[in-house]
C-alpha cells in the first residue's frame, strides 16, 4: 500500500464527500424524495441516464419525473396505459421511448410484486467479497427477463459478461449501500455490503486512477475497474469506493 496516495485520497475524501456534492450531481435526483421506492426508481433512472453532460443529465430526469407526476412508485403501480402516452417522445441520447416504456414495464411489474428493488440485485448474491461480477450479471438477465425485452434496450444495462466496467449501475449500487455522515449516499440497502461494491470507473476516475499509478491496464473495462477497486480495497477494506469521491473531484473539479 501507498501511504502517501492513500492519505491525499483520503484528503479529497473529505472534501468531496459531502452536502455540496449533490447539487450538481445526478445524485441530486433522487435526494428530492423521502419514500423508499422513489429514491430507489428515480436513482435508477438517474443513474441510467447518467452520461453526457451534468446540467443536461439533471434536466432530462427532471423531465422523466415530472411525466411521472413526481412519485414514480405511485406512477409505476397505478398507471393506465393511456398514462404512458407522455413518453412516447422522451428521448435522452440513445435511450429512447422504446427504452423508456420498458423499463417503465419491468419496474411496474416487479413493484408490483416487491417492496425494494434491491432483492433484484440479491440473485446472484453470494455473501463473498467477489460477488458483484455475479450480482450485475445476474440482475441484468433477470431485467431483461420479460417475454417483450426489446433486444436494443439491453445496452443500457451493462453487464461484466460484455467485459463492460459498468459504470453506471456500479454508480447506483454505491448511492443505495454506501451510508456514512455525510448525507451523500443513501446506505437504504442492507443486504449488499459496502466491501462488495466496485468502483464506478468513468473517464474522469479512469484518468486520475492511471495518473496516481492505481490502474495499470490499458483498456477500461470490467477488469480495470476490479482491478482499480483492489487497490482501493488495500487503503479502506470496508468502505473502498468511498474514494470514488476523491477520484471524480480530482478529475471534473481540479482537473487532475
Amino acid at each position: 500500500m501507498n501511504q502517501s496516495i492513500k492519505d491525499f485520497l483520503e484528503e479529497k475524501v473529505s472534501v468531496y464527500n459531502g452536502p455540496n456534492f449533490i447539487e450538481l450531481d445526478p445524485i441530486s435526483i433522487p435526494h428530492r424524495f423521502q419514500k423508499k421506492q422513489d429514491i430507489e426508481i428515480a436513482g435508477f433512472f438517474a443513474a441510467i441516464l447518467a452520461w453526457g453532460q451534468r446540467k443536461t443529465i439533471l434536466n432530462k430526469c427532471s423531465e422523466l419525473l415530472v411525466r411521472m407526476d413526481n412519485a414514480p412508485h405511485d406512477f409505476l403501480v397505478n398507471h393506465v396505459e393511456s398514462d404512458l402516452k407522455v413518453f412516447l417522445d422522451f428521448k435522452h441520447r440513445t435511450f429512447n421511448e422504446i427504452d423508456t416504456l420498458y423499463f417503465i414495464h419491468f419496474l411496474s411489474w416487479f413493484y408490483r410484486h416487491q417492496g425494494s428493488l434491491e432483492l433484484a440485485f440479491l440473485i446472484g448474491q453470494t455473501g463473498a467479497i467477489d460477488s458483484m461480477e455475479s450480482i450485475l450479471t445476474q440482475f441484468q438477465r433477470y431485467f431483461f427477463s420479460l417475454e417483450d425485452a426489446p433486444s436494443r434496450t439491453k445496452k443500457h444495462i451493462s453487464s461484466p459478461v460484455t467485459r463492460s466496467a459498468c459504470k453506471r449501475i456500479n454508480m447506483y449500487l454505491r448511492w443505495m449501500v454506501r451510508q456514512d455522515e455525510q448525507g451523500v449516499d443513501f446506505g437504504i440497502w442492507k443486504q449488499i455490503s459496502p466491501a462488495q461494491l466496485i468502483c464506478p470507473c468513468d473517464l474522469h476516475v479512469d484518468r486520475v486512477g492511471r495518473k496516481l499509478g492505481l490502474i495499470t491496464r490499458k483498456q477500461t473495462d470490467w477488469g480495470t475497474a476490479l482491478e482499480l477497486t483492489q487497490v482501493l480495497r488495500s487503503f479502506d477494506p470496508l468502505d473502498p469506493v468511498k474514494y470514488d469521491f476523491a477520484l471524480f473531484g480530482l478529475g471534473v473539479e481540479e482537473k487532475f
